[in-house]
């Protein structure tokens, strides 16, 4: 029986941290839209008490504004792979002695180690705004663990969109009709009680939902309920990660 390496799959989560701290450019500008989400749209709308049922609603938004920041990141990951297949660099990996799962696997955990970066930056923007945020370093820690599992999904579900396309700007066109579906059609913004019974369905079916629900739960209603988000976030990133190691032969064809 073949042994479980950690090695390769850990090594390409370090590199993904050892290129941002050498570019921490990229983590300010991507700042920007989440500061803006949570300090412009999640104000506005506390003000005018669009949903008072939800209580604060900027302690509401925060984790809703991380998983859209968060996703965006880790859908947008394939196209690294696109690159490496055009300067062929990656059929030099997959013809190297490491398992095409592995090659997968450490992907999505790199891509989630770099998403998972708007984690700190949102929950401190939020804080700074009054967000009554859960600040026991259990709730904040297993979070963070959530975060990583649901984005190593999307960077698998990336992974996989890559390995379909042939080119930079359809891929990057696909992930443009997606992403933002995906957080309308979820509970980011809004409670689901007041969605139309159409994006009712669909949000059931948004692994978004889950996610948000479970940061909800540990950063603002301080509650570790979170079994059934968990395994849901669970069987899709399983399944997507599955599907990309499947297809991720036809990138290089």
């Amino acid at each position: 029986m073949r042994s479980i390496r950690l090695e390769p799959l850990f090594s390409m989560a370090e590199m993904e941290l050892r290129r941002l701290r050498h570019d921490p450019f990229e983590i300010i500008t991507r700042a920007v839209q989440p500061i803006l989400w949570v300090a412009v749209f999640g104000s506005v709308m506390a003000k005018i008490r669009a949903f008072p049922s939800v209580g604060d609603y900027v302690s509401f938004i925060t984790p809703g504004v991380i998983l859209q920041s968060s996703t965006f990141i880790s859908l947008a990951y394939g196209i690294a792979l696109i690159f490496e297949r055009e300067s062929g660099i990656l059929k030099k990996l997959l013809t190297s002695p490491i398992p095409r799962s592995y090659v997968v696997v450490g992907r999505a955990l790199a891509g989630s180690v770099r998403a998972s970066t708007q984690y700190v930056i949102v929950l401190a923007s939020a804080a700074v705004l009054g967000a009554k945020i859960i600040s026991n370093p259990l709730n904040l820690i297993t979070g963070y663990l959530v975060l990583v599992l649901a984005c190593m999904g999307f960077t698998g579900l990336s992974i996989l969109i890559a390995s379909l396309l042939r080119t930079r700007e359809r891929f990057m066109g696909i992930i443009g009709a997606i992403t933002m579906p995906l957080f309308f059609a979820s509970n980011a913004l809004y409670p689901i009680e007041v969605m139309p019974d159409v994006i009712k369905y669909v949000s059931l079916a948004n692994p978004l939902t889950y996610t948000v629900s479970a940061l909800r739960k540990l950063l603002v209603s301080n509650s570790y309920d979170i079994l059934q988000e968990t395994l849901i976030l669970t069987c899709f990133t399983v399944l997507a990660i599955g599907a990309a190691v499947k297809n991720l032969r036809r990138i290089i064809e």
